[in-house]
């Protein structure tokens, strides 16, 4: 595989996923299309190699720069989405436009440049909420939310192409992903520079004991790399740590390693239809010779170090067009 098209590479794990390949694999090239909506950031990608990496700014909804993009590349893999639950309940639109549009391009595209590989990155949110036990691959989906249902419909798509086209479509189910240049607006990195700010870490109350399942993003991209590689076209593989966690412990953690106490905490009203657990089996991806490489303990100690050491990068995210977004959200939960 020697040029692989990433769309949404300015994102969070689209971006390291970047970073990781270019310094796994010598000969790779990367073109990387990404629209550069709020939450894209070409300082995530300062440190890569440029002799063997294109940058194209431009929408994937867009069937001319689609077309452009993919031109050469022997697999697409697929990162840009609209992905924060908040912003959805809030409006959907946005993310029925990239997620369900979005990928309705980009397989219309891998279809019409015979694509070898076309990999779709979605989410545990899918499955809906679990009390009990973990999620299979064959299980039911039920989304609860307009983010999950919006990806959901993508992986739909993508199933359709497989089995009307033949299209070689893979499709990866990943869990809550954290680590260095995840956009603030996300729990951790919220939390771990509000309390950096001495500012409140607003908890959903009624959400403090629902429970999610921690991947180190460097293992996430690992796991996109074997499935890549490795997986069988038309099949679905979740991508899962093992390391569930309450979202009251998680902030604990926080506030253990940023030296703050519980007086920190800000109860705020549950968001609407809040899954409880999430919690999925990867002995399909397993068997394929991936495992998670990052303990928990290892992983978010990182973590909130690597925002220590970087706030040039995060600070003015949190200056800018998230500030006004995160002060209306906010001040609504609070006098809800």
């Amino acid at each position: 595989m020697g040029k692989i098209l990433v769309t949404g590479g300015a994102g969070f794990i689209g971006s390291a996923f970047i970073r990781n390949m270019l310094d796994w694999y010598p000969d790779i090239h990367i073109v990387n299309l990404d629209k550069l909506t709020y939450a894209g950031n070409l300082d995530n990608l300062k440190s890569v190699d440029t002799k063997r990496y294109t940058f194209i700014h431009g929408d994937i909804v867009d069937a001319e720069v689609m077309e452009h993009a993919i031109k050469g590349c022997d697999a697409v893999v697929h990162f840009a989405a609209e992905t924060h639950v908040d912003r959805s309940l809030v409006g959907a639109k946005d993310f029925l436009r990239t997620n369900v549009e979005g990928v309705y391009q980009i397989l219309l595209s891998a279809r019409n440049n015979d694509t070898s590989r076309v990999l779709l990155v979605s989410t545990d949110e899918v499955y809906g909420s679990r009390d009990v036990g973990s999620a299979v691959e064959t299980d039911m989906i039920c989304p609860r939310n307009p983010y999950s249902a919006s990806k959901a419909g993508g992986e739909l798509l993508g199933k359709a192409f497989y089995e009307s086209f033949k299209l070689p479509v893979l499709i990866t189910r990943g869990c809550n992903t954290y680590g260095p240049y995840q956009y603030p607006e996300k729990v951790l990195p919220l939390f771990i520079t509000n309390a950096m700010e001495d500012k409140p870490l607003p908890l959903y109350k009624g959400g403090e004991h629902n429970i999610r399942d921690w991947l180190y993003v460097d293992d996430h991209c690992r796991a996109i790399d074997t499935v890549l590689r490795k997986g069988v076209p038309g099949e679905i593989y979740n991508i899962s740590a093992g390391y569930e966690k309450e979202n009251i412990e998680i902030t604990r953690k926080v506030l253990e390693l940023t030296g703050k106490d519980e007086s920190f905490i800000q109860w705020v009203p549950d968001r609407p239809g809040h899954d409880r657990r999430y919690s999925m089996n990867s002995d399909k991806l397993r068997a394929l010779g991936w495992k998670p490489l990052v303990s928990w303990e290892e992983g978010i100690q990182k973590t909130v170090q690597w925002y220590k050491e970087n706030e040039w990068w995060w600070r003015k995210i949190k200056e800018g067009e998230f500030k006004k977004y995160y002060e209306e959200q906010y001040i609504k939960r609070i006098i809800t």
